[in-house]
C-alpha cells in the first residue's frame, strides 16, 4: 500500500520570519516529519500549494479536488489550514472521490515551534486513511470526523462534530 499526502501549506508548514516578525512558508516540512516520525508507509509527497487556509479560493479547492482524482493513490492525507479545513472537506466530500480514503489534518501550531501537534495529527491521519472505508474525513488530535460532521470550535481551539467523535 502507498499513500499520497498533499501539502497545501496551513500553520503544519508556516516558519517564523525574524526579519518581518511574521508567520511565512519556506519548504514543506513533511519529509523531515516522516523520517522523524519513522515511518515505514511508503509515501509520495505531492507539494501544491503553501498556503495558509484563510487565503484560499474556491479555484484553489478545485485544484486540491482535482489532485485527489488524478492520484493513482486510493489513500490520500492532505495537510491544510485549520482555519477553512471544513470547507475543503465539503468540496471533496461532495466532488466524487469514489474508491478513495481522503484524511485532511493540520496543525495548531507550526511544525518548526517544537510544540506543535503536528507531527502526531500526521501519524494519526496516515493510519486512518489506513484503517477508514472510502470517504472524505478531518483528523485532529486523535479523533476522526466525517467531512458532513465536522466543525472547528474557535473558542476552545478544537474540532468537534454531532454524530462521531472517534471511529
Amino acid at each position: 500500500m502507498r499513500a499520497l499526502v498533499v501539502v497545501t501549506g496551513g500553520t503544519f508548514d508556516k516558519e517564523y520570519d525574524e526579519l518581518r516578525g511574521t508567520l511565512s512558508f519556506r519548504r514543506t516540512h513533511l519529509p523531515e516529519m516522516l523520517t522523524l516520525g519513522r515511518c515505514r508507509l511508503k509515501t509520495r509527497i505531492l507539494e501544491l500549494m503553501m498556503k495558509d487556509s484563510l487565503r484560499m479560493t474556491a479555484g484553489d479547492r478545485r485544484r486540491i479536488l482535482a489532485a485527489c482524482r488524478r492520484a493513482p493513490e486510493n489513500r490520500i492525507v492532505i495537510t491544510h489550514g485549520t482555519d477553512t479545513m471544513v470547507e475543503t472537506a465539503a468540496v471533496l466530500g461532495g466532488g466524487g472521490l469514489p474508491g478513495k480514503t481522503v484524511v485532511l489534518t493540520g496543525a495548531m501550531r507550526p511544525y518548526r515551534f517544537g510544540s506543535s501537534d503536528g507531527l502526531f495529527n500526521l501519524g494519526s491521519a496516515l493510519s486512518f486513511a489506513q484503517a477508514l472505508p472510502p470517504g472524505v474525513y478531518i483528523a485532529m488530535n486523535g479523533l476522526v470526523f466525517s467531512w458532513d460532521d465536522v466543525r472547528k470550535d474557535r473558542r476552545r481551539g478544537i474540532f468537534t462534530g454531532q454524530k462521531t467523535q472517534a471511529r
